[in-house]
């Protein structure tokens, strides 16, 4: 059984595959203070009930955390974890960017489970702390794209600078109105429907530049905000980066 870790700047998630099928999956707030001991004392009691883990693959966005789950992995599983980093794997796909080194992991991750599942070229949205919106060719090839402040950035900086503006939850609003009558509906608005034309406008941007047919996933965190009928992805898939993580092990027999 292969766990799989996904280390996001305020999540991550761990994984447990057969083959490319998810059978167990678990999530903690990221921590840079938790040691590997801590990990285990978490995750091992609600591993209790599956198969023995036999790899471990780690993608992480956020360095400091990578030496407590290689610590994990050492003393808990006795196991040396395959980090997904541009010097250190066969990712399987050209980077085409003026600096490859510098993608994120979780991006080019993203871009090999994408173009597993589907043909022809990709747009891949991903709703986390940033927001990310990458061009995927139809040979899988990574050809770059772009970054801004995720949703929830945000809706800090506005109620850190604010100071007479509440913080809010971030949520689907319940109808598509973008006149609100109350300060907190007026925010949530102004985040939701302000980020559904941020994404759109950028998407639509990038697909006249690509000018070929193109399907267009969303994952990440606040991917589940968003609905099919909204007309916005073709597919919503909070898994892409655990599904990617599992194909970029098999690449590296």
């Amino acid at each position: 059984m292969l766990l799989a870790v996904d280390v996001g700047n305020s999540n991550i998630k761990f994984a447990l595959l057969d083959g490319r099928t998810i059978v167990a999956r678990w999530k903690i707030d990221s921590d840079e203070n938790r040691t590997g001991d801590a990990y285990a004392r978490w995750l091992m009691p609600l591993m209790i009930e599956h198969k023995a883990v036999s790899a471990i693959i780690i993608s992480t966005v956020v360095p400091n955390i990578l030496e407590h789950l290689q610590n994990l992995g050492r003393n808990h599983f006795n196991l040396e974890p395959i980090i997904a980093r541009n010097d250190s794997v066969n990712w399987g796909i050209a980077i085409n960017v003026d600096n490859p080194v510098s993608v994120g992991s979780d991006r080019l991750v993203n871009a090999i489970g994408a173009h597993q599942e589907h043909e022809g070229d990709l747009i891949v949205v991903s709703l986390g702390t940033a927001t990310t919106i990458d061009h995927i060719g139809d040979d899988g090839s990574y050809n770059g794209g772009i970054i801004a402040p995720g949703m929830a950035l945000s809706r800090d900086a506005l109620a850190a600078a604010a100071a007479q503006l509440p913080h809010i939850a971030i949520k689907r609003p319940l109808h598509k109105k973008v006149i609100g009558k109350n300060t907190q509906d007026q925010i949530l608005i102004g985040i939701y429907w302000g980020y559904f034309s941020l994404i759109e406008g950028l998407m639509n941007r990038m697909k006249a530049e690509i000018d070929k047919p193109i399907k267009v996933i969303a994952t990440g965190g606040l991917s589940a905000l968003f609905h099919r009928d909204d007309a916005l992805f073709d597919i919503i898939d909070s898994n892409l980066t655990l599904k990617g993580l599992a194909i970029l092990y098999n690449r590296q027999a």
